[in-house]
């Protein structure tokens, strides 16, 4: 693994983490490597707008999310955001082509998705019923994301979601 000091550029535009470097592609922030991926493998959706569209929406639902995490206030402000993503799941289940968010081909989409939905369920998962769930138990189940979940280098559920320090809810996994 290469580890790019907060001293030296290596070799990226804008040093951060993530990063990726593959070959002379050496790109940072989140959203720019995963359409990368996303390209480099197939995995764009064949409606353009529906997939930038909704790439949007799972991000805006995200900053909403911090929002929340990071405010002494968390506990009022709660409910007012489960409210919501009620809202948001319900309306994401019926786009839903099925068996993925735009058909039979997994998307990039779909990963980002199925990451943001992991981290709300570890807040609400009584939020998480009827397709969306099902949906989940698809996306874990594809061979890929099922072996690296089970994998120990797997860092889902063992890690904070937020930073250890938000106020409001640092998204510790909760303990078995």
């Amino acid at each position: 693994k290469q580890v790019v000091s907060t001293q030296s550029t290596g070799g990226l535009d804008f040093p951060n983490l993530p990063y990726l470097i593959d070959g002379d592609v050496k790109l940072t922030e989140s959203i720019a490597i995963i359409r990368y991926l996303g390209r480099k493998y197939d995995m764009m959706p064949d409606d353009a707008g529906k997939g930038d569209m909704l790439e949007m929406l799972i991000q805006d639902q995200r900053m909403q999310l911090g929002k929340i995490s990071y405010s002494a206030d968390f506990e009022n402000l709660k409910e007012g955001f489960i409210t919501k993503l009620g809202i948001f799941l319900e309306r994401l289940a019926k786009f839903m082509v099925k068996p993925f968010l735009f058909g039979e081909k997994v998307t990039y989409v779909d990963i980002l998705a199925y990451e943001y939905l992991d981290q709300i369920r570890a807040l609400t998962p009584e939020s998480f019923v009827g397709e969306v769930a099902a949906y989940m138990d698809r996306v874990a189940a594809l061979p890929n994301i099922k072996e690296w979940l089970a994998s120990e280098g797997c860092t889902n559920k063992t890690y904070t979601i937020n930073s250890p320090k938000a106020p409001g809810w640092p998204g510790f996994p909760k303990s078995e």
